[in-house]
């Protein structure tokens, strides 16, 4: 059985990645990018789908890791009776080929050491062909996958797996080095794996030494970032919401999606992310993603992309496989990129608007592409759509897919007037203003004097607790303090907050799951901008301290079983760590305005 979710740790090469088990076990890795189908499938199944794990052939007296300084290098120190050993995982920057890098190291005594590498390529299904290469390299070979072990262990095949048994003293370094290429290319060559461990560091450490963020939250904060740098694909600069699928959002339920694609609605989060704690290069990168993502016909431009901004993310289910200790089902692709969400189109707007705020060149054709969507906006922002949530129900006129048409007209106003942009800037004021007049009128309940879901409804959801953020309404608006009431009243679960209203909702599946950590963060940052900065510390210290011994979330927190829940490590959750923890530190400083006050920035 899998792991605990909070019990793994990421490894990765900003083109793929992999988590790593408390017990040396490699149980997650699709290779050779993060869609690509999974060759160690364990964690959502067993080992006879594929693991790959090097821990003392004895008993274990006690188990402790850390990432090596600010480093995607993880260092797992196991204790016996007889030493302790110290395993480095890490991947290096990508050069010709990809490799994973397990480094044995002797830190006391003499331990013996089991190794047990379980290939299965086609997310945990397909037994490679095993041999031995002319240099003594294992590879395995499957359908266009190959993988090439060296190791200067002797190894030998059994069950359809590949096992070895050693001693490492104290002193002794013994490498492990796998390495992915397509099987009809000659096997890649091999790398130093010393060489390679000084390359990792140096890359991480040059990249890390230029984060600008200096509060108190440091430490969460550069963990966070270079999470995200770790789920950037490197070759287009898309940004995945994590690395992994399926990991259920309830234990043992049937809400388990493929989060392993590029999603627009984190498009300004993200781009806040980046560029306030001094990666704009990465942030240029994901804004030339987007542009290239949603090129063409606006009325075509889906709610979340490929890696490389492909559209046809195609659903189905891996049947063979159980499901992360038991839920299911499994599944691959995503069907909701072709939902209808109208909240992506103000989210794409206001990325380019902030990133000409911060004097950051764009091209003459973002503005047109703008101009475009903004043309489409205004015939379709009045629809019911499927919501931030990606309801798969029926469509709804949600209170935030409203605010955010409102926020696309807003930010082109403000671009067009602010950077002298031609626009008919007169209808767009027309349709801001009726907008906001819409959504006052149908999106607020008098009677719990709050923002409600969905016109109509009773329920409440927490994408409304944006709405302050993005200047739809001033912080202290009585309309917005009551909201924010009402959610703390009917929302909350032992602190933290549920995105769905547990009393009655149109789906009952979906009050089956944890609060949802970024949503209680937002609620952070409204009480920040609400002037209430010991209630948003506190909330804010409430999620950080639920985050493992890494520093790593998922997306949701199961307030009974105090477990992590969700796809892991969530884009989502870390961005939102990253932001709160800059409105804290600017409200600490009495800055005039927080770094995701979006509202403020015109």
């Amino acid at each position: 059985m899998p792991s605990s979710i909070e019990d793994y740790a990421l490894i990765g090469d900003c083109e793929t990645a992999a988590l790593v088990g408390r017990d040396g076990s490699i149980d997650w890795l699709c290779w050779p990018s993060f869609d690509s189908e999974a060759c160690f499938a364990a964690l959502l199944g067993n080992e006879d789908n594929g693991r790959w794990q090097i821990a003392p052939a004895d008993e274990v007296v006690r188990c402790s890791r850390r990432y090596r300084g600010d480093s995607l290098i993880l260092e797992t120190t196991f204790e016996t009776a007889t030493g302790s050993i110290t395993l480095i995982d890490f991947m290096p920057p990508r050069g010709s080929a990809s490799d994973v890098v397990r480094l044995v190291r002797g830190d006391r005594g003499r331990v013996k050491v089991a190794m047990q590498l379980v290939i299965r390529f086609g997310y945990g299904v397909a037994i490679p062909w095993v041999r031995r290469a002319d240099d003594g390299a294992v590879l395995a070979v499957g359908g266009p996958d190959m993988l090439a072990l060296r190791t200067q262990v002797a190894t030998h095949g059994k069950d359809m797996t590949t096992v070895a048994e050693f001693e490492v003293g104290e002193g002794d370094q013994i490498p492990f080095v796998m390495t992915y290429g397509p099987s009809h290319l000659p096997v890649p060559e091999a790398i130093d794996p010393i060489a390679a461990l000084k390359d990792t560091e140096d890359f991480w450490a040059e990249w890390s030494g230029r984060c600008t963020y200096q509060g108190e939250y440091r430490e969460l904060v550069m963990r966070s970032l270079i999470t995200l740098k770790a789920l950037t694909f490197a070759p287009s600069g898309g940004i995945v919401a994590a690395p992994t699928t399926s990991l259920p959002e309830k234990l043992g339920g049937s809400r388990n999606w493929d989060y392993r694609f590029c999603w627009l609605r984190d498009a300004t989060f993200t781009l806040f992310a980046l560029m306030n704690n001094g990666y704009t290069e990465e942030a240029a990168a994901w804004h030339d993603w987007l542009l290239r993502a949603v090129a063409g016909n606006p009325a075509s431009m889906q709610i979340m992309y490929g890696i490389y901004g492909e559209r046809r993310l195609l659903e189905w289910q891996a049947d063979w496989l159980a499901g992360y200790q038991g839920a299911q089902p499994v599944r691959i692709g995503n069907a909701a990129h072709a939902q209808l969400q109208l909240d992506v189109y103000g989210e794409l707007i206001d990325a380019f608007h902030q990133w000409r705020n911060a004097d950051l060149a764009l091209d003459g054709e973002s503005w047109a592409l703008e101009c475009k969507v903004l043309q489409h906006l205004a015939t379709i922002w009045d629809q019911p759509d499927s919501g931030i949530w990606e309801r798969r129900g029926a469509r709804q006129h949600y209170v935030f897919s409203k605010v955010m048409t409102w926020v696309a007209f807003d930010r082109g106003i403000k671009s067009a007037e602010k950077f002298g942009l031609k626009a008919p800037v007169a209808e767009w004021r027309a349709l801001r203003e009726k907008i906001h007049a819409d959504v006052c009128a149908n999106g607020f309940d008098v009677e719990q004097n709050a923002f409600v879901e969905h016109y109509g409804a009773k329920v409440l959801d927490a994408s409304v607790l944006l709405i302050p953020a993005v200047g739809f309404l001033p912080p202290r608006d009585p309309r917005v303090l009551g909201t924010l009431e009402a959610i703390e009243r009917n929302l909350m679960s032992d602190g933290y907050v549920l995105r769905h209203d547990p009393r009655e909702n149109q789906d009952p599946t979906e009050t089956e799951e944890g609060a949802f950590l970024a949503c209680s963060l937002w609620l952070a940052d409204a009480y920040v901008l609400a002037g209430e900065i010991d209630r948003a510390k506190e909330l804010f210290d409430r999620v950080a301290g639920i985050a493992n011994d890494l520093g790593l979330l998922a997306e949701e927190y199961d307030t009974e079983q105090r477990r992590q829940t969700g796809n892991f490590p969530q884009a989502l959750t870390h961005i939102a760590l990253i932001n709160t923890a800059n409105n804290l530190s600017a409200a600490k400083a009495a800055t005039q305005k927080p770094a995701m006050q979006r509202s403020k920035q015109s």
